[in-house]
């Protein structure tokens, strides 16, 4: 079992979720949880989960709905999967690397599913009370709010995101917001600037 605290902070106190085509996925300190729809009826046999250090492949009724590297490396011993009321495929990730188990994810791969600045500094937001959780187990952090940096998203991390568009452009990612997701494509991004 991985060495770590389990708090089932998300269970009692909620979570931010990362909305996609698919589904959703949202990370704990210690987890990434990845939840995708799937066709009614589904049967568990016709899942395919194939997970490696630093890659993961979902396949459902033989169409791949993920594939790529994950935003980080995970233990793949500890990979649980299951198929809930043949309607929905929840899959738990542990963060894997001891010194980066803690990091925020970005993405749930490295390149697509990735969450926006403001989205992101509301999960940093919740996996920080987390945190805060773990270190003082006798309170509960549920229901507190935290303030980060004034609860504003930096210039420097909004730049950031900025710079990277073309990249994402060129790869057709998908990005989740406050207000779902979109694919980054040059429209959606000349969309975006002119609303900005």
């Amino acid at each position: 079992m991985p060495n770590f605290h389990e708090t089932y902070f998300d269970e009692k106190g909620g979570f931010v979720p990362c909305k996609t085509p698919w589904g959703r996925w949202w990370q704990t300190v210690s987890e990434v949880h990845i939840e995708v729809d799937v066709p009614e009826g589904t049967r568990g046999k016709s899942c395919n989960v194939k997970l490696k250090a630093s890659y993961i492949t979902v396949t459902i009724l033989n169409e791949t709905i993920i594939d790529g590297n994950l935003f980080a490396f995970v233990l793949v011993d500890e990979l649980i999967w299951t198929l809930e009321d043949k309607k929905k495929l929840y899959i738990i990730l542990v963060k894997g690397d001891v010194k980066t188990k803690e990091t925020t994810w970005q993405g749930l791969l490295q390149d697509n599913y990735l969450a926006d600045p403001w989205l992101l500094h509301e999960m940093q937001k919740k996996l920080d009370l987390e945190r805060f959780q773990i270190e003082n187990p006798g309170f509960d952090f549920r229901s507190a709010k935290i303030s980060k940096g004034n609860d504003r998203v930096s210039q420097y991390k909004i730049n950031d995101w900025n710079d990277r568009q073309d990249e994402l452009i060129e790869k057709g990612s998908f990005v989740c917001g406050l207000q779902g997701y979109r694919q980054v494509t040059k429209e959606t991004n000349n969309d975006a600037e002119n609303d900005g």
